[in-house]
């Protein structure tokens, strides 16, 4: 029972990352295009 539960938290921890290394590459992309375009304007 114990085990269940552990490898339940260890495959939810590694989605929970997983989900937030995708939110921070896509943020990352973001700023990447709007830096220039910035830059441009100014």
């Amino acid at each position: 029972m114990v085990k269940g539960i552990c490898e339940f938290t260890l495959r939810y921890y590694n989605i929970q990352v997983a989900e937030a290394l995708t939110n921070l590459t896509a943020i990352n992309k973001v700023i990447r295009l709007g830096v220039p375009i910035r830059q441009q304007t100014n």
